[in-house]
């Protein structure tokens, strides 16, 4: 169905079905995208042709005023980028590392790479600047073997670059170079004629980018990202999301291009249809919210992304600020949302604001996919009234839901989907199934039993699963979010134990008012909540028994945490076997109910 917006125009989906006897059941969408070239520089070059004056991209200067780069000034300095790059040797498999965060430097970089088949691979800065051994930049680097590395200030990020460059490394930085580094003016000098044959050359089976995972379930992997994977799924994009292609995309986003939602699917979704992408250099945390706002105070999106922090702080806002609402949800088509559930309070307010502003729905939503799968897979475009739909599979994609204990595990098929990682070739078979099928680690749980139509809710993450010693499956996603928000505030996050045991446990991450409390009245307010969250429990497999506090702090070095900041509970359960061995033992600074 279409949606009531002006704004918006989504698919008409039908879809066919295939059941097992082991009760597998296969999914698939009927019909097909429109035709689409595979070649992501294509649309670089048609943009440039038809919309030179247009802005691609844009970010507030040091004094405030935007800088802008239009599409033909972008590939101008893009086919001089390119050609520099191949001057310094950089080929195939001489790939480009980029440290830092999203800038106009970093976009220029991305897109010359791709523009002359050179790989790159952007990191989380978090590698760089929260790292005491740059543990995982040393990893990437002995993968990868890069000709280059760009940073763009090279004093913050000095230390990173010494433990990764070799003799034959060059350095690119923006400013505050180190010895002997390249500057990025320079790269703005080279003879734009000497990507003209790599540009011609150009295969949809090349590589664009390697995308790390976040290793929330294992250590980072370097996912292969080519031509045709990025275009394919783009068209996907642009079958579902409609309105996409009517009016050129404007968008303000703060999302990282070192994660496969900011740096493929929304990154790309702009440059695709001519639009214009914004950088946001606000951020859904306190103190650098209001940037974002000043930014939506001036631009009229017609696409928002946000997380649900994110949204939690900008409803406060629309609803104190009538003008400001009626600027954002002016022209928007959706508001997309990812990496955590949507608190119902949210969800429902933003939808009546929307409706205050406009006269009509605006789509609230979100979707599932993974860096395996560009990441577009799976999306929601009908309105509901409770959070967490993430919808259907898109076109040309075969979702296979496969029974996993009582849950239902999902696979995927598709032109989306990676050829594997680079380096791995044990991992890459592991990946995929015996029919093709990429094993996505994620359960769903179908919203209608009756009609998979109707779209699905994420049912936790099977790698983070585990069975107590009566074999019940705990689907550890559900119980650690039921637990932090019973706990009422006292608790930041929780690692849920428990795996051959006969009770669930938790090993606490105190918040910052609960590390200030008396030990005493601390530990009765734990245990009073732990036991009206257990109460709440409809068995064992929900209902936490007991718990103790983390003293050390999840560490990012030991893959603990994301740079997300999502922890690893895997990893945790498997590195605090000490805390883990007191948990379960009659030590009294176990929580017990």
């Amino acid at each position: 169905m279409s949606n009531p917006s002006q704004n918006a125009d989504f698919w008409s989906s039908e879809f066919d079905y295939a059941h097992r006897e082991d009760g597998t059941i296969l999914m698939k969408q009927r019909g097909t995208p429109d035709a689409y070239s595979p070649i992501l520089a294509d649309y670089l070059d048609h943009w440039a042709d038809t919309t030179p004056d247009t802005t691609w991209i844009a970010r507030r200067d040091h004094g405030g005023d935007w800088r802008r780069i239009s599409y033909g000034q972008g590939r101008a300095q893009i086919r001089s980028i390119g050609a520099a790059l191949l001057a310094m040797g950089l080929g195939p498999d001489r790939p480009l590392l980029i440290l830092s965060e999203n800038s106009l430097e970093h976009a220029l970089l991305g897109m010359a790479c791709a523009y002359v088949g050179v790989p790159y691979a952007p990191l989380s800065p978090a590698y760089s600047l929260m790292s005491k051994d740059f543990g995982k930049v040393r990893d990437i680097a002995a993968l990868l073997s890069p000709g280059a590395i760009f940073a763009d200030d090279g004093a913050a990020f000095g230390d990173a670059i010494a433990a990764i460059k070799d003799s034959d490394t060059k350095v690119i930085n923006l400013s505050h170079p180190t010895a002997g580094a390249v500057t990025f003016d320079s790269l703005l000098q080279a003879d734009p004629a000497g990507s003209a044959n790599a540009r011609a050359a150009l295969s949809p089976e090349r590589t664009v980018k390697y995308l790390f995972t976040s290793g929330s379930t294992g250590s980072p992997k370097a996912v292969i990202n080519t031509n045709q994977m990025i275009c394919a799924m783009e068209a996907l994009v642009r079958d579902c999301y409609r309105f996409l292609t009517k009016n050129p995309p404007v968008v303000l986003d703060w999302a990282p291009w070192n994660h496969t939602a900011g740096g493929n699917k929304v990154f790309y979704m702009v440059m695709t249809n001519g639009g214009s992408y914004y950088i946001d250099d606000g951020r859904p945390v306190p103190g650098k919210f209001d940037e974002t706002l000043r930014n939506l105070r001036e631009l009229s999106c017609t696409w928002y992304f946000n997380v649900p922090v994110g949204y939690d702080m900008l409803i406060e806002a629309l609803e104190a600020d009538p003008a400001l609402a009626k600027q954002f949800f002016g022209n928007l088509g959706m508001m997309f949302y990812a990496g955590a559930g949507m608190a119902q309070r949210t969800w429902d307010r933003l939808r009546a604001a929307g409706r205050a502003a406009t006269g009509h729905e605006v789509l609230l939503a979100t979707g599932l996919g993974a860096t395996e799968t560009a990441p577009f897979a799976l999306a929601c475009t009908e309105p509901q009234e409770k959070s967490g739909n993430v919808g259907v599979p898109a076109r040309e994609l075969t979702l296979k839901l496969v029974p996993s204990g009582d849950k239902l595990e999902a696979r995927l098929k598709g032109p989306t989907i990676t050829p594997g990682y680079y380096g791995d070739p044990a991992k890459t078979a592991d990946a995929f199934d015996e029919e093709g099928f990429y094993r996505m680690g994620d359960a769903l749980r179908p919203a209608d039993p009756d009609d998979f139509s109707k779209g699905f809710f994420f049912d936790g993450r099977i790698a983070e699963n585990f069975k107590l010693n009566t074999g019940t499956w705990v689907s550890v996603g559900a119980v650690r979010a039921k637990l932090v928000d019973a706990m009422d505030g006292l608790i930041k996050d929780a690692v849920i134990t428990g795996e051959d045991q006969s009770q669930l446990g938790a090993m606490l991450i105190l918040s910052d008012t609960a590390a200030r409390m008396n030990v005493s009245e601390r530990h009765r307010l734990l245990t009073e909540k732990l036991g009206l969250a257990a109460k709440a429990a409809t068995g064992s497999a929900s209902r936490v028994r007991r718990a103790i506090i983390l003293q050390d702090l999840p560490s990012f070095d030991r893959g603990e945490v994301t740079e997300k900041g999502s922890l690893n509970q895997r990893a945790l359960r498997n590195n605090r076997t000490d805390t883990l061995a007191r948990l379960y033992s009659d030590d009294p600074d176990v929580i017990r109910v």
